[in-house]
């Protein structure tokens, strides 16, 4: 039943906004009692944790399987800009401004978990982008790692609209990835970019 909450919880977070969505809400669209669900959390916050664990655990299992599906590197990356933007498509405004928002405590805990595992992310992608001549061998790999991580979140935590979130995410993919690209990684960028529907 902890689970089942949760991940309703989770999803009418990502919906309608963790400050908008109460603990009756979510008995109502469960047909649960309220008092089961603090039996379970004494309180919102605590649902509100371990449900942006569930979302955080989730995405890396989807990005994952992409980066398990092993396209070429600048593939790769749309490939998890469209999931996403399927992910979040529901919300009106960005949960991550929402957390900062609201929750301020909670919304630094889910920063620090994703650091280091999106440095990572992004990491892997660089290497792998110039082993397959698509990113020039001159780069300094960390730096960009820096630059591409301090300029998503930054339009995440800073962006009220999830839409306008989804564009300039797009405008810095593709600034990113012009940034390290090869001609050979120009041509592949420009393939992906007219594939985009925003």
């Amino acid at each position: 039943m902890k689970d089942k909450i949760v991940s309703k919880a989770s999803d009418l977070f990502l919906k309608l906004g963790f400050k908008s969505v109460t603990m009756d809400d979510i008995a109502g669209e469960m047909c649960i009692s309220k008092k089961t669900i603090y039996k379970y959390f004494c309180n919102k916050e605590v649902l509100i944790e371990e449900s942006t664990e569930l979302v955080h655990k989730t995405v890396h299992e989807v990005i994952d399987t992409i980066v398990a599906k092993n396209h070429n590197a600048i593939e790769e990356n749309f490939e998890i800009r469209k999931m996403f933007k399927e992910m979040f498509q529901a919300t009106d405004t960005s949960p991550l401004y929402q957390l900062k928002k609201h929750y301020p405590e909670i919304y630094q805990k889910v920063m620090s978990r994703e650091i280091d595992e999106c440095n990572l992310c992004f990491k892997q992608n660089i290497e792998k982008g110039i082993e397959q001549d698509l990113y020039r061998k001159e780069l300094d790999v960390d730096i960009y790692v820096k630059f591409y991580y301090l300029l998503i979140f930054s339009i995440k935590e800073n962006t009220i609209s999830e839409k306008d979130s989804v564009k300039l995410e797009l405008e810095a993919l593709e600034y990113h990835t012009r940034a390290m690209a090869t001609p050979k990684g120009i041509v592949e960028l420009e393939k992906q970019l007219l594939k985009t529907n925003i």
